[in-house]
C-alpha cells in the first residue's frame, strides 16, 4: 500500500508559521523561479497531515532527495518512496545555483588520491563526467524542458598569473591521463571566440559541463518522482531525524529507511551544526541583450565561463539570452553556522554588476533584472559523502561545495544502489560510505573561515596588480579553508 498522495494546492492556501517566514520565500526572487511557467510556479504539495508508513523517507526536496527518490523508483516501482520539504519541493540551492550542470570535482585528483589511490580517482572523474550526460538523457526522457545546452566549460586567465595557473592545472590533467578531448588549452583568440570577455589572455576548456535552468530541471524531476509512484509533502517541518522514523510538527513517518538530503540546511537540525558549513552566495541576472552584443562577444555555444582567480564567479549565458552571474558574499559565514536571508541584495548587486562589467565593459549600463542569494554546503574535507548503515536505516549524501547540479544525481544514484544491496561500480566510488570530519568549534570556525576567504580576496587583488604569484597569501588561505 503506497504512502497518502501528496496533493497539490495553490500557494496561498497553505498557512505559514513563525519558522517560515520571509526565508521560506526567498527563493521566489530568483530569476530562474521567476522564469517557471506560472502554474508551476505558484504550486505547492499538502503538507503531511498525521502518521504514516514506507519504505523510505526522504527529508529535503532538492535535487539530492529528488534524484535519491527517482533511483529508487527506477529500479523497483514497488518501492514506497516519501520526500518531506521544510518549504517547497527544489526551493533551496537546488533552484538558485548557476546552473552548472558539470563533471568538475570540489577537490583536486591529487588529494583525492592520497587517501583513494589512482584508480579510485580516476573512476570517481569517469563518473562524474558520465554523470552530465545522464542528465541530459533524464531530462529528455521525462520531458524536462530544462534550457540544457551542453556547451562546455571555459575558465579564461586574465593575467599571466591566472594564464600560469591554468598551464599548470592542463600539465595536470594530462599527467591523470586527461586528452584534448576533456581538456584543451585555449591562446587568447581561441578562447575570445568563445567569450568575448575583456582581458583575456587564454582559456582553459573542457566539453564536460552544460548550462541548464536549475529550477525548471528539480521542478521537473519533482513531477518525474510523482509519476514513478513518490510522495512529496511540503511545508513539512521535520522535528528530528532517528532509526526507523522522522518525527514532523504534524505527524511521523515511519519507514525502513531514512535519508537526510538537507545540504546547506543541514545546520538547522539539532547537534549538526558543526556537520556541513553554510556559505551564502548570491546572484543577479540581466536584462535579455541584444543581438548586436551577443555578435560582438561570440558566446553562441552557452559554454559557461568563469577566471581563475581564488574568489571566483560564475556565469552562464540563460536560453532567453540573458547573462546570469554569481559570486560568494563577502561576509560568505555566519557565527555558529546561522542560517537566515541574505541581507543586503543591493550591495549585492552592485559587486555582481562590477564582476560583470570588468568582463563586459559594454555592460556598463545594462539593466539587472533580479537578484537573489541563497546557501550551499562545504564539508570540512571538501568531499562529497553518501552513507547507509543498514543496521540503523540512516543515509545521508550530500557535500557539493557548489558543484551540487551534477553530483546530486551521482549520490542519489550511489544511495539508491547501497540502499538496494546492488553491488555496482558507483557503491565502490571513494564517495560511498565516506565520512566528513567535523568543522572546529567556534570561534575556530569563523575566525578560519573569515580569515581565509579575506586572504585569498588580498591573494587575488596582489596578483592582479603585480601579475606575479602571492603563495604566501594564497597558501593561507588554503591551510585556513581546507582547500
Amino acid at each position: 500500500m503506497r504512502a497518502a498522495s501528496g496533493d497539490t494546492v495553490t500557494a496561498g492556501s497553505v498557512e505559514e508559521d513563525g519558522g517560515m517566514s520571509s526565508f521560506a520565500r526567498e527563493h521566489e526572487t530568483s530569476f530562474w523561479w521567476q522564469d517557471l511557467d506560472p502554474d508551476e510556479r505558484s504550486a505547492v504539495r499538502a503538507p503531511l497531515a498525521g502518521d504514516v508508513q514506507c519504505d523510505v523517507v526522504i527529508v529535503g526536496a532538492g535535487l539530492t532527495g529528488l534524484w535519491t527518490a527517482y533511483s529508487l523508483l527506477a529500479a523497483d516501482p514497488t518501492m514506497r518512496v516519501l520526500v518531506l520539504d521544510q518549504w517547497v519541493a527544489g526551493a533551496g540551492a537546488s533552484s538558485r545555483n548557476g546552473g552548472w550542470c558539470s563533471g568538475l570535482l570540489p577537490l583536486g585528483w591529487d588529494d583525492l588520491a592520497r587517501r583513494y589511490g589512482r584508480d579510485a580517482t580516476l573512476a570517481f572523474q569517469r563518473e562524474a563526467d558520465r554523470t552530465v550526460d545522464e542528465i541530459v538523457r533524464v531530462a529528455a526522457e521525462e520531458g524536462i524542458e530544462a534550457g540544457i545546452a551542453k556547451g562546455g566549460y571555459l575558465c579564461t586567465a586574465s593575467n599571466p598569473v591566472q594564464l600560469d595557473s591554468l598551464r599548470h592545472q592542463l600539465e595536470e590533467a594530462r599527467a591523470w591521463g586527461r586528452t584534448e578531448d576533456d581538456f584543451r588549452l585555449l591562446d587568447a583568440a581561441e578562447a575570445r571566440s568563445l567569450i568575448g570577455a575583456a582581458r583575456v589572455e587564454g582559456g582553459l576548456f573542457t566539453p564536460h559541463c552544460a548550462a541548464v535552468q536549475p529550477a525548471k530541471l528539480v521542478r521537473g524531476l519533482a513531477r518525474a518522482v510523482e509519476r514513478r509512484g513518490g510522495v512529496i509533502h511540503d511545508h513539512t517541518r521535520v522535528l528530528s531525524i532517528e532509526p526507523g522514523r522522522v518525527v514532523a510538527e504534524h505527524g511521523t513517518v515511519r519507514a525502513d529507511v531514512v535519508v537526510r538530503a538537507t545540504e546547506g540546511y543541514t545546520a538547522a537540525l539539532p547537534g549538526h551544526r558543526r556537520r556541513i558549513l553554510p556559505v551564502y552566495t548570491t546572484m543577479v541576472a540581466t536584462e535579455p541583450l541584444s543581438d548586436a552584443f551577443w555578435e560582438k562577444v561570440g558566446w553562441t555555444q552557452r559554454a559557461t565561463f568563469n577566471d581563475a582567480r581564488r574568489v571566483i564567479f560564475y556565469a552562464q549565458r540563460t536560453a532567453d539570452g540573458r547573462i546570469a552571474i554569481g559570486r560568494p558574499e563577502p561576509r560568505s559565514y555566519r557565527f555558529g553556522s546561522g542560517l537566515g536571508v541574505v541581507e543586503d541584495l543591493p550591495g549585492a548587486e552592485a559587486r555582481l554588476r562590477t564582476a560583470l562589467v570588468e568582463q563586459f565593459p559594454d555592460l556598463a549600463d545594462v539593466r539587472i533584472d533580479h537578484r537573489w542569494g541563497g546557501v550551499l554546503g562545504i564539508p570540512r574535507d571538501w568531499t562529497p559523502s553518501v552513507t547507509f548503515d543498514r543496521s540503523s536505516g540512516l543515509a545521508t549524501a550530500g557535500g557539493y561545495t557548489g558543484d551540487g547540479v551534477a553530483l546530486t544525481n551521482l549520490t542519489g544514484r550511489t544511495l539508491a544502489d547501497l540502499v538496494l544491496g546492488r553491488d555496482t561500480e558507483l557503491v565502490r566510488l571513494p564517495i560511498a560510505q565516506h565520512a566528513s570530519p567535523r568543522w572546529e568549534p567556534e570561534p575556530f570556525r569563523y575566525l578560519g573561515v573569515t580569515v581565509g576567504s579575506r586572504l585569498s580576496h588580498l591573494a587575488d587583488d596582489r596578483e592582479s596588480r603585480t601579475e606575479r604569484p602571492s603563495r604566501v597569501l594564497g597558501g593561507l588561505a588554503e591551510r585556513l579553508t581546507g582547500l
